[in-house]
């Protein structure tokens, strides 16, 4: 086998570089001199680093004489470096990860303790992108030469002592596949609890907010509690309802996170312990694709203190996630949950993946990530979105729409 060849290629980035390194290449010998095995290019502020790793049959020398010519040629700084032996790409992708970083701000700290812990386990970073600056600072790391479940153990204890939103992901095509996201809608979607305005209304706040605050941390049997705080409301009437839902806002980034996932095909959903008579009018504002939620029964316009139906409680939930995920022809492995309460936790778990948002501690440490940035759209980094092409997207669709007028 020929010697494997790195070519680094460094300075201020414009455009012609990359045809004048390669264009370089080729002209060293016949077709069969050289083969590129890979390559990796990045610009930051201006700044190109490019990489070929090669396999060639071309001597040293007259490799050594080429970069010095595209160097003269470019004012770039190129370097040339030999092994023995090419790398078997193939082995070397295998257990690849894609390892995504939230902060706010993102250190220096948390990056090295991340990087740390995945050099300990064996693992290698072959490549870092920023996925975003705003509202949070996302970077993706992609890791290979690590197994899953060490991965995993190792970056959630490295996120608690950081400080750091991280999740890990498998690299493959399913990352990139068709999807269903299913999100809860109380503290999740939307900012607060409908159940707690409602009891406002009703002159039982402080009861009723005690009660839930309870139930979400797993204290209290959901169906049970849920049935006890429904009761307290007996007598508002149908406009307090309205009243009420529009008291309770979407959570930042929720219209962006459903617009977007929507253009790339996926399914959206919500599944909430809470009741139709908000999650009905919400799934048709934002265009969602699934519902489930408790009905308040109503008679002569005023709730009777009941509901109509079984409770939808925590199993009921991840069974709403699952009969979603069959109607979309999804497989489960590639499903999405968010939620943030004790009631969330078999959905969290029997998605492919399960995002604890801004979720009380038990919840934060059975999902299998968590999100604790008041943004809901940062959700969109962890499935490898970049803020990039979010904005692009919008940009795009709004020149659309200018021209059509």
């Amino acid at each position: 086998m020929a010697p494997s060849v790195l070519v680094t290629l460094t300075g201020r980035d414009r455009p012609g570089l990359t045809s004048a390194l390669f264009t370089a290449l080729a002209e060293v010998g016949d077709e069969s001199a050289i083969e590129i095995l890979d390559v990796e290019q990045v610009v930051i502020r201006d700044r190109l680093v490019l990489g070929v790793l090669l396999r060639s049959g071309v001597g040293s020398d007259r490799l050594r004489a080429l970069a010095a010519q595209v160097g003269a040629d470019t004012g770039m700084q190129v370097d040339v470096s030999f092994g023995t032996a090419a790398r078997d790409l193939t082995e070397h992708r295998k257990s690849r990860h894609h390892v995504i970083m939230l902060g706010r701000p993102l250190r220096a700290g948390a990056v090295g303790g991340v990087a740390t812990a995945i050099a300990e386990i064996g693992g290698n970073i072959d490549s870092i992108s920023r996925l975003s600056d705003h509202p949070v600072t996302s970077l993706e790391l992609m890791v290979s030469g690590a197994r899953s479940g060490p991965l995993r153990t190792a970056l959630t204890a490295a996120a608690t002592d950081t400080g750091v939103d991280i999740a890990v992901e498998k690299a493959g095509l399913h990352r990139r596949g068709k999807r269903l996201i299913v999100m809860d809608v109380d503290s999740t979607l939307v900012q607060g609890e409908f159940i707690d305005v409602l009891a406002a209304l009703a002159g039982c706040g402080e009861q009723v907010a005690a009660i839930t605050a309870a139930a979400m941390r797993g204290e209290l049997d959901f169906a049970e509690s849920l049935r006890t705080r429904v009761s307290l409301l007996r007598g508002l009437s149908t406009e307090e309802l309205d009243q009420a839902r529009a008291a309770v806002p979407l959570t930042a980034g929720a219209r962006t996170l459903v617009r977007t996932l929507k253009r790339m095909g996926y399914h959206c959903g919500i599944v909430s312990g809470g009741f139709t008579q908000f999650t009905d009018p919400l799934a048709a504002s934002l265009g969602l694709d699934f519902a489930a939620a408790n009905t308040l029964e109503v008679r002569d316009g005023r709730l009777t203190g009941r509901l109509v139906g079984e409770v939808l409680d925590r199993a009921g939930k991840a069974h709403a996630l699952t009969r979603f995920a069959a109607a979309a022809g999804v497989p489960m492995s590639q499903t999405v949950a968010v939620g943030d309460g004790a009631n969330d936790l078999d959905m969290l778990k029997r998605a492919g993946l399960g995002i604890a948002f801004n979720a009380k501690p038990a919840v934060r440490e059975q999902a299998h990530t968590s999100l604790n940035q008041p943004f809901l759209d940062a959700i969109l980094f962890f499935l490898g979105i970049s803020r990039y092409d979010v904005e692009s997207a919008d940009t795009e669709e709004a020149d659309l729409l200018a021209e059509r007028d």
